[in-house]
């Protein structure tokens, strides 16, 4: 049934193909329920055809025969059916710019304006039958039946299989690289990756078509260029998993890599970070003033947004108003309004800081200053009575000072509002279940400025099957937290360099990265070889 019956019939009338007073002569023989259109086709008085025509010309839209038309499979995989059904179309084509659909109803304004944000994609649009397009979709997307065992095809199996065992092995991401003559499966486990798997390179084109498929909004057909998807799946186990996927193109195919996003995460409070007690209590106090930036800096993959969920999740209180800007919102928080930033439409990280300040908020999360313009912002939101948190990429806390300045903003600024900033890197944590006792090595005590004329106890790896061997399991944080206390803010204003910076805070008792680490290695918690490789910048 056409979403806009009336607007159709009067069309029809305007091309002279019905008498202008046949729909309301019809109308008053069926009932209130029933399609005018539908009773002018029974009668044999128009065809489906000649109507379809009519709707595409009206609406400036190509009309396609899908009776005499053959779909290529690849554009079928590209679109889930349970999509098809919901909004009644069928896609026909792609021509690397846009997805070619057939619709019957030219004036459904919910088909036409949802579908090219559901499928990310430009979408063109044509005009078929309501008939052939019905039996279309009947044809290409049957109905699914029960599955029976042995039913899955061999690559179905194979990326399921791969999707459970990387989920027993805990790893944060899954990569598939194309190689001359095999496909390379490896994990990332604890920041570490493992090779798990290897394929026949004739498998390549298969194994990404279906990842593709799962993701619904990533074109199988389009190999040239680079896509990002995303997908959801129940693994065997009951459990609820969500992957962001990036393709890439390469000299050997197409690169997969699937971020596993762990929810886990969202539940982590503050303890669970893997602060000391003293550090724990000096981040809880700095997180709950009223007002000021606080920064978390480090490299990529350094669990900077874990700490700022951390963080929400220990702010997150019904007295409180709190609002981020992410790129892209992976997790939803429970009770926090959250903004997506979109680039290409204008919703930079500035323009969603500048309208989140009229929302009265009371804590402001920011995924990450990028710009000069976000810095101004993020700092006057500070000095104007918010909790500003956010994320910076530099190796350690005092240069971000400098990084801020690059960004343009002046140095009494940044004295002002930053109320501390805290640089962190992840280590693997030592197996509770097979640590060994042990001491530092010559070696080891001499890296990390240990006295030497004394053997330093402290456990080492074993290895056992909870860990798969490795005597190491889970992560945790290192810190260095750069408290802007007011020697410290007379430091900033006085135009030290980074490093005089980073000299002064160690002597007004800022501890190092590396410094940290040695103090969770006394502890028994992670392991000297972990420390020296983590801190290898830090040696200072």
């Amino acid at each position: 049934m056409y979403s806009n019956e009336q607007y159709l019939l009067e069309l029809l009338v305007e091309a002279g193909a019905l008498d202008p007073s046949a729909p309301e002569n019809i109308r008053a023989e069926i009932g209130p329920t029933e399609s005018v259109i539908d009773k002018i086709v029974q009668d044999g008085l128009l065809s489906r055809d000649y109507i379809a025509q009519v709707a595409a010309g009206s609406s400036g839209l190509d009309f396609v025969d899908l009776s005499s038309f053959e779909v290529d499979p690849g554009i079928l995989a590209q679109v889930s059916a349970d999509l098809v059904r919901r909004l009644n179309f069928l896609p026909i084509g792609d021509d690397g710019l846009s997805l070619q659909v057939a619709i019957a109803d030219p004036f459904a304004m919910e088909t036409l304006d949802s579908l090219p944000q559901l499928l990310g994609r430009d979408i063109s649009f044509f005009v078929a039958a309501e008939d052939t397009l019905a039996r279309a979709i009947d044809k290409y997307y049957p109905e699914k039946k029960e599955a029976k065992e042995g039913d899955e095809s061999p690559i179905v199996a194979l990326i399921d299989e791969m999707f459970n065992e990387a989920h027993a092995m805990r790893a944060s991401d899954i990569h598939i690289e194309p190689m001359e003559d095999r496909v390379r499966v490896r994990c990332r486990v604890d920041g570490r990756l493992v090779e798990v798997a290897t394929h026949p390179k004739k498998l390549l084109g298969s194994i990404v078509a279906r990842i593709k498929v799962m993701s619904n909004t990533m074109s199988i057909a389009e190999k040239r260029v680079p896509q990002d998807g995303r997908i959801e799946l129940d693994l065997r186990d009951g459990v609820h998993i969500d992957l962001r996927v990036s393709t890439v193109p390469s000299n050997h195919g197409e690169s997969v890599v699937m971020r596993i996003l762990d929810k886990s995460a969202l539940a982590l409070g503050l303890p669970q970070l893997g602060f000391l007690s003293d550090d724990e209590a000096t981040f809880d106090r700095l997180v709950t003033l009223p007002d000021g930036v606080i920064l978390v800096t480090g490299p990529t993959g350094s669990g900077k947004t874990t700490t700022l969920y951390a963080c929400l999740n220990h702010l997150n209180r019904p007295d409180k108003k709190i609002i981020t800007a992410e790129d892209p919102v992976e997790y939803e928080l429970a009770g926090i309004n959250q903004v997506m930033i979109r680039s290409d439409i204008g919703m930079t990280f500035a323009a969603a800081l500048r309208a989140m300040l009229r929302q009265a908020p009371n804590i402001i999360m920011i995924g990450e200053i990028r710009d000069g313009e976000t810095a101004a912002i993020a700092i006057q939101a500070a000095m104007t009575g918010h909790l500003v948190l956010s994320t910076l990429h530099t190796n350690d806390a005092p240069s971000s000072v400098a990084r801020l300045e690059d960004m343009g903003v002046d140095r009494f600024l940044i004295a002002s509002a930053v109320r501390a900033i805290m640089a962190q890197r992840l280590c693997r944590c030592l197996c509770s279940n097979c640590k060994i006792d042990g001491s530092l090595t010559a070696r080891q005590s001499q890296i990390l400025g240990i006295e030497q004329d004394r053997i330093v106890k402290v456990p080492r790896p074993g290895g056992c099957e909870k860990c798969r061997g490795k005597g190491m399991k889970g992560r945790m944080g290192i810190f260095e937290i750069f408290e802007v206390s007011d020697d410290v803010r007379e430091l900033i204003n006085s135009d030290l360099s980074s490093a005089q910076l980073r000299k002064r805070a160690r002597e007004l008792g800022m501890r190092t990265l590396r410094e940290d680490g040695i103090r969770k290695v006394l502890a028994g918690r992670t392991s000297a070889d972990e420390v020296i490789h983590v801190t290898t910048g830090d040696a200072s």
